[in-house]
């Protein structure tokens, strides 16, 4: 079974992450499996819509610790998988619905800040624990959860990184709508199905428009946010993240400093 299983149906195409014994932990070869999915979907006349899930038990608990410190011993100008994914989710000119349950972390929240429409069913967990993981925040979030939530909510969802509830994603404007468990898949594909049986030029200008204020401000602040990750990623605090992960310990970060900028 792929760990990324893409189907077409009537117009619709889902994209469902399915790796539960590890809840869903993207692999580089993960992301460039959605990526290739999605870059396919915008040239494809047959796909109208585009659904996004992981299923009722869990979204995504964000990127396999493995894979990310082998990320971490990369070269600087190693293209990031995460950041080619996200790249072909902004660009894709068909409508994005996700479908959120569990725990969505990392990236699993962030990315949804890219999606056209969103439903948490609400048993949905919602993390962003770049500082915790010694890195900062990506895909654009540090930007886009200010604009959206307010300033001190980005502060506390941001700095402290602790996980948060559908409510507050909710007001965070990171979701639409939260909705029972066993009412989530229904619900969701029921707006990516409505969705794809709308005018496809009407629906790709009117995506298009929507999104086109600020976007210029979006890419400039994506790409210094990439840039600081990516140094963050081979720094010694992400190190001391991975190692006490992987080591069943709590990590000490008293011995570091930030630098003057």
């Amino acid at each position: 079974m792929s760990e990324i299983e893409v189907t077409d149906d009537a117009g619709l195409r889902t994209i469902r992450i399915a790796r539960p014994e590890k809840k869903n932990a993207l692999t580089r070869g993960m992301y460039g499996a959605m990526a290739a999915a999605l870059r396919d979907a915008a040239g494809a006349s047959t796909v109208r819509a585009v659904l996004i899930t992981g299923g009722t038990e869990c979204f995504t608990s964000g990127n396999d610790v493995g894979d990310f410190k082998a990320r971490g011993d990369q070269a600087a100008d190693v293209p990031s998988p995460a950041r080619e994914f996200l790249a072909a989710l902004r660009a894709c000119p068909k409508p994005v619905v996700a479908a959120v349950a569990g725990y969505a972390v990392g990236i699993g929240t962030t990315l949804l800040l890219h999606c056209d429409v969103v439903y948490a069913a609400e048993n949905a967990v919602f993390r962003m624990p770049f500082v915790d993981l010694g890195l900062c925040p990506e895909g654009g979030s540090s930007l886009l959860v200010p604009q959206r939530g307010g300033q001190l909510l980005a502060n506390e969802l941001l700095m402290l990184g602790d996980a948060f509830p559908p409510a507050t994603a909710l007001r965070a404007g990171i979701v639409n709508a939260v909705v029972p468990v066993d009412a989530l898949m229904a619900t969701a594909e029921g707006i990516a199905r409505r969705l794809a049986a709308k005018p496809p030029a009407a629906m790709a200008v009117t995506k298009r428009l929507l999104r086109q204020s600020g976007e210029d401000a979006l890419s400039a602040h994506m790409t210094e946010e990439f840039a600081r990750f990516g140094a963050l990623l081979r720094g010694p605090e992400a190190a001391e993240a991975v190692a006490a992960f992987q080591e069943k310990r709590k990590p000490d970060f008293t011995r570091f400093h930030a630098a003057a900028e």
